[in-house]
C-alpha cells in the first residue's frame, strides 16, 4: 500500500474503530472518482466517515441535512432576481463543493433525490435551460437509514446505478464498543488531519487507472455480469456501468495492495460494494446472497 493510502487509512482508524476493511472500500470508491453510499441503522458512524473522508482528502465540503421538506433548489441553488441589475443571477447551492455530504439522502422527496442525478453522472448542474459546472474532484458521499424506518424514501433504480459503492459499517467488535463507552476516542472528523491534497488524489487515481487488468480478470468481471442478467433471480441485473465500475475498483483494490495488477481477488474484494445495491439485494442478506453469486460463477482460467 501506497505512503499516500496508508495515510489515508490510519487517520479514518482513529475514528472509526474496527473497519478498516470498510475504511479500505470507502477510499477504493474515492480513488475510482465514484460516489459513495452508506447505508446503516443510526448511530454507527456514517457520517462521522463521511466528515473524515472530506477532512482528510483536504477538500472543501458542504453538509445537507435531508429531510421530506428539501426542495431541489435547496441543494442545486436558484435564480435570485437582481433589482440593480434589473435581471436573474444564479445563486450556487451546497452542492458546489468538492465533497457533498448527503445525509440521510432517503428521507427526502423522490423529487429532491433525483435533483442529483445530472450531477452525479455528467458533474454539472443545468438551471433555466444553462449549465454550471461543478468542481474537480467531485464526490457524493450520501448516508441513509434502512427503509424499514419511518419516514423513508426508497432511491430510485437510475440513482442507485450512480453510487460506486454502497458500503455499511455495521456493529462496532465488543472492543471498539467499550473504548467508545470510557470515551478514548473524539467520536467527531475533528481528530482526523488532512494527509493528502487535491494534486495527492489526482495522482493515485491516474495510478489506479494504470494497473492492468488481465484477460483474465476481463473474463471473470464478464461471468458475474453474465449471471446476474441470465440466471433470472434478478428484475434489475447489473448494468454496463456496473461492469466499468468493477474493472475501476480491482484496479484501485490492487493499487492499494501494492501492485500494478489486478487479480480476480481483487474483484471478489469488490464485488458486494459494487453490486449488491445495484441489484437491490438489502444489506441485511447482501453477504448471503453475493457469496451465492459468487459460488456459482466459475473463475476462468
Amino acid at each position: 500500500m501506497s505512503e499516500s493510502i496508508s495515510n489515508i487509512t490510519a487517520q479514518l482508524s482513529h475514528i472509526i474503530f474496527g473497519k478498516e476493511q470498510q475504511i479500505k472500500l470507502a477510499v477504493c470508491s474515492l480513488i475510482c472518482r465514484g460516489h459513495l453510499l452508506i447505508e446503516d441503522l443510526p448511530g454507527m458512524g456514517k457520517t462521522t466517515l463521511s466528515h473524515g473522508l472530506a477532512d482528510v482528502l483536504g477538500l472543501s465540503y458542504q453538509r445537507v441535512q435531508f429531510t421530506s421538506d428539501l426542495l431541489p433548489a435547496d441543494v442545486i441553488g436558484s435564480a435570485i432576481f437582481n433589482n440593480i441589475e434589473h435581471k436573474f443571477s444564479f445563486h450556487k447551492g451546497p452542492i458546489f463543493s468538492q465533497v457533498l455530504l448527503a445525509d440521510e439522502i432517503n428521507r427526502a422527496s423522490p423529487k429532491t433525490q433525483s435533483a442529483l442525478l445530472e450531477a452525479m453522472e455528467e458533474r454539472q448542474v443545468t438551471v433555466d435551460g444553462v449549465s454550471h459546472e461543478l468542481p474537480e474532484p467531485f464526490f457524493v458521499i450520501a448516508t441513509q437509514n434502512p427503509l424499514h424506518q419511518a419516514g423513508t424514501h426508497p432511491l430510485p433504480e437510475s440513482q442507485l446505478d450512480r453510487f460506486f459503492m454502497r458500503i455499511s459499517l455495521g456493529y462496532p467488535s465488543e472492543e471498539a464498543e467499550r473504548k467508545l463507552i470510557l470515551g478514548i476516542k473524539q467520536h467527531t472528523s475533528v481528530a482526523v488531519k488532512q494527509v493528502v491534497n487535491k494534486e495527492d488524489l489526482i495522482l493515485l487515481q491516474k495510478q489506479a487507472a494504470e494497473v492492468k487488468l488481465s484477460p483474465a480478470v476481463v473474463n471473470y468481471i464478464l461471468a458475474l455480469v453474465r449471471y446476474t442478467r441470465e440466471s433470472g433471480k434478478f428484475s434489475d441485473p447489473l448494468s454496463p456501468r456496473a461492469s466499468i465500475a468493477l474493472g475501476n475498483a480491482a484496479k484501485a483494490w490492487a493499487l492499494m495492495d501494492g501492485r500494478n495488477y489486478a487479480t480476480q481477488d481483487d474483484v471478489q474484494a469488490v464485488f458486494t460494494s459494487i453490486a449488491a445495491h445495484r441489484l437491490n439485494i438489502p444489506c441485511h442478506s447482501q453477504d448471503i446472497t453475493i457469496s451465492d453469486i459468487l459460488s456459482e460463477v466459475a473463475i476462468p482460467l
